[in-house]
Formats: C-alpha cells, sequence, structure tokens
C-alpha cells in the first residue's frame, strides 16, 4: 500500500454540481444560489483548495452554460464536464474520471452543495486516507436527526460495512445516527474498477457511488470513515428555507472569527459580513449593517448602524451611518451620512464630510471638503476644505451625455444651487444662494444669477381673501399702523 503514497501524492477533486435543485424552486441552478459573497458551489471551491490537487473537474448539467460561465469567473482552471442524463452519482464521477484517464493517486469527491465544510476537515479526511492505505474514506458526522440522509453501516468490528441511501434503508438502518456526508477519498484505480461494477438495483433506478464502499468492503479492500469534527460543516440544502438556515448559521461563524480577531461586532444577530470582505482590529460595526463583496474597513473606522456597504473601502477612522455604499472609497477620518447614498466612483478625502439625504456619483472630494445636507453630486471633483450648501444640485446630465464639474479649493457654494455642467467654479470663489450657474466663476470671484425680488403690495388680500393667511396679513398691517394697539 506504502508505493501508492508519496511525498508529493497526486491528487484529483471531482466536484458534483449537475442537479437542478427542483425544490429551490429558481431559474438559477441550485449549485449557484448565493452565500455570504460566495455561490454553494464557489464555497466548495475554495475548501477543495486544501487537497492541492492536480485538478479539478466538475460535473455539470442542469442549465451546463450558467454553471460553466460561474466556473469560468471564480475558477477558470476547473475542468467542466457534462452529464447529460443525470443516472446517479456513481454515473457521475465515471463520466468525470473519463475526462482525466492519466488521473493518478486519490480521488476527492465533493457535492457542490456543502458551503460550511472547511479545508481543514477535508484536508483530515485525505491525510486519514493516504496514511492508512485506504481504497476509499467517507466523511461521517452524528447528527440529531439523520432524516433523508444516507446511513453509515459498520461491521462487527466497527469498520465500514456499507453506505445506504434512506429510500433503500430498513427499519434497522433508518435508526442509525451516523450519515453519510458526500464527501469520499478514493484509490483511483480501485475506484475506476468498482464503478465498472454498478448496478441500477435500487429505488432511484440510478448508479450510486456510495455502492462503491460495499463493493471494495466485500473484496477486502480497506474502507474507513473519517468523522467530522462539526455535523453543521456537512450540512447541504434542498430548498429556500435551508438555504437560509445555512446562510444564518455561516453569518455566526464569520461573526465569531471576526470578533475574536479583535473586531467589534454589537449586534452579530443583526450583522452580515460576506466571506469576501476585509476587516481590521478595533473595527465598530454597529447593528442592522451589511459588509458585501470586496468592501474592506480599516482600524478604528465605525461602520452603522443601518448601513450596507458593497465594494466599498473605508480608511482607518472614518465613520459610516446609515448610509448605502457601492463601490466608494471613503478616506481616513471621513464621515458619511445619515441617509447617504454614495455611488459608484465616489472617492472621499481625509475628512472630508457627505452628510444626510446626500447623494454621490462618480465624485471625488478633496480632503476636508464638505456636502452637509440635501444635495446631489454627480460626475464632479471638489476641492479640499470647499462648502457645498443644502440643496445644492450638480446637473451633470443634459438627456444624452454626462458632464463635468469642477470646484476649486476652499470655494463655497451657496444653498439651493444649481451647477450646470460642465462648469469651473475656481478655487476661493464664492456661488451665492439660490444661483443657477451655467459659466465658469474664476477664483476669487462671486458668482450670482438671481432675479431681482419685487413684493406685489397687498396681493394675499386680494388674491386669498377669507383665508388664514390674509387674516394674518391684517393683523399684522393693523400692529404696526397701531403699535400701541
Amino acid at each position: 500500500m506504502e508505493s501508492r503514497v508519496s511525498h508529493a501524492p497526486r491528487r484529483t477533486v471531482v466536484v458534483l454540481a449537475a442537479g437542478e435543485g427542483k425544490r429551490m424552486k429558481s431559474a438559477t441552478p441550485k449549485v449557484l444560489q448565493p452565500l455570504l459573497g460566495r455561490t454553494l458551489l464557489g464555497h466548495v471551491l475554495v475548501a477543495a483548495g486544501a487537497a492541492e490537487a492536480e485538478r479539478t473537474v466538475v460535473v455539470v448539467g442542469h442549465k451546463a452554460e450558467q454553471v460553466e460561465a460561474h466556473l469560468s469567473e471564480v475558477a477558470p482552471a476547473a475542468v467542466p464536464v457534462l452529464q447529460a442524463q443525470q443516472n446517479g452519482t456513481g454515473h457521475a464521477v465515471r463520466i468525470a474520471l473519463e475526462a482525466v484517464p492519466d488521473a493518478a493517486g486519490t480521488v476527492v469527491v465533493l457535492n457542490g452543495d456543502v458551503p460550511l465544510l472547511r479545508a481543514e476537515t477535508l484536508a483530515g479526511l485525505i491525510e486519514a486516507h493516504e496514511s492508512g492505505g485506504r481504497a476509499a474514506t467517507v466523511l461521517a458526522a452524528e447528527v440529531a436527526d439523520p432524516a433523508g440522509l444516507g446511513r453509515i453501516v459498520r461491521d462487527a468490528r466497527g469498520d465500514l460495512e456499507r453506505i445506504v441511501e434512506e429510500r433503500d434503508a430498513s427499519p434497522e438502518v433508518r435508526a442509525l445516527r451516523e450519515i453519510n456526508a458526500g464527501i469520499y477519498a478514493f484509490d483511483v484505480a480501485l475506484l475506476r474498477e468498482a464503478l465498472g461494477k454498478l448496478s441500477t438495483d435500487n429505488d432511484q433506478g440510478e448508479e450510486y457511488l456510495t455502492d462503491v464502499f460495499g463493493l471494495l468492503a466485500g473484496s477486502g479492500s480497506p474502507v474507513g470513515v473519517f468523522l467530522a469534527p462539526d455535523a453543521e460543516e456537512t450540512l447541504g440544502c434542498n430548498d429556500r428555507a435551508e438555504l437560509a438556515g445555512l446562510r444564518a448559521r455561516l453569518r455566526d461563524r464569520v461573526n465569531t472569527a471576526w470578533m475574536r480577531s479583535g473586531v467589534s461586532i454589537l449586534d452579530p444577530a443583526t450583522t452580515w459580513v460576506d466571506v469576501t470582505v476585509s476587516l481590521e482590529p478595533d473595527v465598530v460595526i454597529d447593528q442592522n449593517s451589511q459588509l458585501l463583496g470586496s468592501t474592506s474597513v480599516a482600524a478604528g473606522a465605525v461602520v452603522g448602524p443601518d448601513t450596507t456597504l458593497v465594494d466599498t473601502t473605508v480608511a482607518a477612522g472614518a465613520a459610516v451611518l446609515r448610509t448605502h455604499s457601492i463601490g466608494a472609497e471613503i478616506g481616513p477620518e471621513a464621515t458619511v451620512g445619515p441617509f447617504s447614498y454614495l455611488r459608484p466612483g465616489t472617492r472621499l478625502g481625509r475628512k472630508a464630510k457627505v452628510g444626510g439625504f446626500v447623494e454621490t456619483k462618480n465624485a471625488e472630494l478633496g480632503d476636508g471638503a464638505k456636502v452637509p445636507h440635501l444635495s446631489y453630486v454627480g460626475d464632479a471633483s471638489i476641492g479640499a476644505k470647499a462648502n457645498i450648501g443644502a440643496g445644492t444640485i450638480f446637473a451633470n446630465y443634459d438627456g444624452v451625455n454626462k458632464h463635468h464639474t469642477s470646484v476649486g479649493e476652499a470655494a463655497f457654494v451657496g444653498s439651493d444651487t444649481v451647477l450646470i455642467a460642465p462648469v469651473e467654479i475656481g478655487p476661493g470663489a464664492y456661488v451665492a444662494a439660490g444661483s443657477a450657474i451655467d459659466k465658469a466663476v474664476p477664483p476669487g470671484n462671486l458668482g450670482v444669477t438671481r432675479a431681482q425680488q419685487r413684493n406685489i403690495e397687498g396681493w394675499t388680500a386680494r388674491r386669498r381673501a377669507g383665508t388664514v393667511s390674509a387674516a394674518a396679513a391684517e393683523r399684522a398691517e393693523q400692529a404696526a399702523a397701531d403699535p400701541a394697539e
């Protein structure tokens, strides 16, 4: 047996991802359902990295083109193999091995819907298999409720005798609580031989990969069981309810790991952090917050409550409150929110401020620049220490094209202003409140576009007679005429 094990054993991974997942009731294949930053299949492929395999073969079937497109994004080196007719797991592995005739050493087989599997557990399974010189090893778990799962049947010595699918199990076998996790390691030569002996004499009329264990054990080949340290790792899902359960378990695992690494998560039950997110120690995440995609948050930053960050970079010491941000860069000690919307291309410098009810898109704010309230800033650059007054609109779109606005260093834009792009406000320039600016304001100038105000005497009494406004105006006029009254 030792001749099959070397210091650098050859390995192949086979991932079974051909099923439809009918109970999901989704146009999306089950293995492509999302779960905290990756698909179910994506999580499995990451765990499979522990095998350090020469190649990874993914068996595809239902909506194969969607699965193959996903593989090209997340695992371009993986080899997709089509199982046109889903004739069972044994059939799936057989066609996978036919695609890699030179495979040698160990074959690791994984189901594509076990996203909680840890790389360390898979590495332990492979180590137990190869160091024990086994023909096959199955990952098993002890569970409280084994309903619907294949059972591990041991012989009188406690060794593996066979694996029995529940639909083919006797009442005695169904009473067993040790279940098959659907994750295996095989000697490739012995597996090829056993696959050729599989029958379809079962309730499903399919080739069961699990029957290989009985065939190998019956021929005297050593087969074994590796017990998962945590049964949770072996959980799959068949419908949306079970998928939600996996999502919550993974959320708890991710949050616990971050808290133990120095991140403060004030309410872990309402905080969702994708596995692709990066956090530094002393980050604080308040309740009802989601950190998604490639988001990264640096030390000392505060996020939340009620905040969603997607592909957003938050620098050290920044504070982001009640904000939705996509593809933004938030600089050191910058402040955002509440009720702000940062769209892609937003970049905030050191101590820049985006205040309440502000939307930005493709906008750069220099160090100390401020957009405190109720404004839209699109396709713009705002210089350091410039101030944008409340209710300012950067009118960037003419119905066909987008245009850029530039606001210089330490410029001041008064409230209720429209900057009609393309336009430039020079450094140190001022724009009077209520202006509509469509021409450049040179440095140090004041731009004004107000019409001259005129008051129409007696208008309320004539046009709004009998209203509370008319009565109030009349009282005020009388008081002004007779101060003693």
